[in-house]
């Protein structure tokens, strides 16, 4: 038990998850990391510190790993007061590309991951008045050609708004975190442009999650100085 809160993180692994894990616990946060990079979340952990750092495999299209991650939260710090939906992955734009196996897992981890994710922390989260943020993205506002990514971003902003509508009166809040191009491992190839960093898109996860009880951030659109679309 502890007098800290606790984040949940899906994605936590890397780029931005990491990013926000770190932050979190600087700023007095618990974190649970959840990803399927059993290596990489024990090494967050061993960074971040055992007492304040919980590592937990999941693979967010499992219904039962997020009711795991959960639990293990709750039994570890005592409760999860806030989540942060953030895993997902992309693919090659056109309709002609990847294969119909890469989108079908695309869209599961996208679109079914964030609302299990939902689904998994909604009792908690509404009894303590918590926070649910999930990452959308600048593709989730302008559909991209040939992009069946930018339709499953369309599809996470919805559902947080689906979300802030169905917590309205329990005190509990919804942010809809849309980053632009961010330097991460999401990417094949390091941007050409001067890109965000992970940090940038973490702090703005914080801020969110900083705000009066009375604020209901709903959506932050976050792009590079040098993007333009």
């Amino acid at each position: 038990m502890t007098d800290r809160k606790t984040l949940l993180i899906t994605g936590a692994s890397s780029g931005i998850g990491s990013a926000t894990a770190r932050a979190a616990v600087a700023a007095g946060w618990n974190v649970a990391l959840a990803a399927r990079s059993e290596d990489k979340l024990d090494a967050l952990v061993t960074e971040l510190g055992a007492d304040h750092a919980l590592a937990t495999v999941c693979d967010v299209t499992s219904f039962e790993d997020q009711q795991a991650a959960v639990a293990a939260a709750t039994e570890r710090f005592g409760g999860v007061h806030a989540a942060f939906a953030n895993a997902g992955f992309g693919a090659a734009r056109g309709f002609r590309e990847e294969t119909p196996e890469h989108w079908r897992e695309m869209v599961l981890t996208n679109v079914l991951g964030a609302a299990l994710t939902i689904r998994a922390v909604i009792d908690p989260i509404s009894a303590v008045g918590g926070h649910v943020l999930l990452t959308g993205s600048v593709a989730g506002r302008k559909a991209f050609p040939g992009s069946l990514y930018s339709s499953t971003k369309f599809a996470v902003g919805a559902m947080a708004e689906s979300l802030r509508a169905e917590l309205n009166g329990t005190g509990a809040r919804v942010t809809l975190i849309e980053p632009g191009m961010v330097d991460t491992p999401f990417f094949d190839e390091k941007p050409e442009m001067e890109a965000l960093h992970a940090d940038d898109v973490a702090e703005a996860v914080l801020w969110a999650l900083s705000r009066p009880a009375r604020v209901d951030v709903n959506d932050i659109l976050i792009r590079p100085t040098a993007q333009d679309s």
